[in-house]
């Protein structure tokens, strides 16, 4: 059975401090390739803001919850997941239109050409566990956010990395 084609929308989730420390994360597919947390639509009903909460937590292993801490029952035991609650999510309002890169070309349909990308910010506290999803990703790194703009190899990720100042709540 065929894997269906990509949704051409997506999510672009800027995890940062409230000190403007950005998460990047190593591609598994691209080494080299440093990004935010980034990643497509499920299906065509599935709200952007549910794609986001998804994503960091397939990618980082964040839970991202309305509840002010969840427990989990894993083999008996009683844990506290790493989790940062929904109001840290914020939506941008932005949105990025790009032409999908050849190399991944061959997961859309073959009328697609663009995807439209949709941005996030997650305020996480500095010292939160990052678990990666080692089939998509080999390191992390915390950098300080112009640093992360730098390290970025997709342009529209390192201009949403440069307005996290804009849309910060250092308050929080």
């Amino acid at each position: 059975m065929s894997r269906p084609y990509k949704i051409p929308e997506s999510v672009l989730v800027v995890i940062h401090t409230a000190q403007l420390e950005v998460l990047l994360i190593e591609r598994a597919d691209r080494p080299g390739f440093w990004q935010s947390v980034t990643g497509s639509k499920d299906s065509v009903d599935e709200l952007f803001l549910e794609t986001a909460v998804r994503e960091v937590e397939e990618e980082t292993g964040i839970a991202v919850r309305n509840l002010p801490f969840e427990q989990e029952q894993v083999a008996g035991l009683v844990t506290i997941s790493a989790h940062v609650p929904l109001e840290n999510l914020k939506d941008w309002q932005l949105s990025n239109v790009y032409d999908i890169y050849p190399v991944w070309q061959h997961r859309y349909g073959p009328d697609v050409t663009r995807n439209t990308e949709h941005v996030f910010g997650l305020r996480v506290p500095r010292d939160i566990p990052v678990v990666l999803a080692p089939r998509e990703h080999l390191n992390f790194v915390w950098l300080p956010y112009r640093e992360a703009a730098d390290k970025c190899f997709s342009a529209s990720n390192a201009e949403a990395i440069l307005l996290l100042p804009k849309y910060v709540d250092r308050a929080g």
